[in-house]
């Protein structure tokens, strides 16, 4: 058994969307290598931020991910496998990359209760501009309106006379 921790620069963008792994970003592995019967047995965790865009506000983020992996290389032979060693070596790009582009949020937020954006001018909804806008009324609805006033009326002078 073998334990390695070594950090890697990314040569391409890994990921793609709104979110990915940028171009010559750091990539720190923690790596244990066992030998066992059938190959070599490679466990292990990858540590890196990701960068993108907020998938409701369009605010940019970064975050960190950290994703563990395990993969069986084996040794040649008549059976196919994904991962085969290959001179006493293991090439563990593609099985780190697969498990660190699908630890990535599909859609990722700037907060977990972000508001988005305002539908009607376009602007963060994290970003208030002091002028509060009510929400529109459905035409279909609009009858009602009405009444409520009529209620809130009533209550208003309901409570004023009871003060008094």
């Amino acid at each position: 058994m073998r334990e390695h921790a070594f950090t890697v620069t990314l040569d391409e963008q890994w990921g793609e969307g709104i979110v990915s792994f940028a171009h010559g970003s750091q990539l720190d592995l923690d790596v244990r290598l066992e030998s066992v019967h059938e190959g070599i047995l490679v466990s292990g965790a990858a540590d890196a931020e990701f960068s993108g865009v907020c998938g409701r506000c369009l605010t940019d983020i970064t975050r960190p991910v950290e994703v563990e992996f395990q993969e069986l290389f084996a040794y040649p032979g008549e059976e196919e496998t994904d991962f085969e060693v290959q001179d006493d070596h293991v090439d563990l790009e593609t099985l780190v990359r697969d498990a660190a582009v699908l630890s990535l949020p599909f859609q990722p937020v700037c907060q977990p209760d972000c508001p988005g954006l305002d539908p009607v001018t376009g602007e963060r909804l994290t970003e208030s501009t002091g002028s509060e806008q009510a929400a529109p009324i459905d035409p279909r609805w609009s009858a009602l309106q009405q009444i409520t006033d009529q209620d809130g009326a009533a209550e208003s002078s309901a409570a004023e006379k009871e003060e008094s």
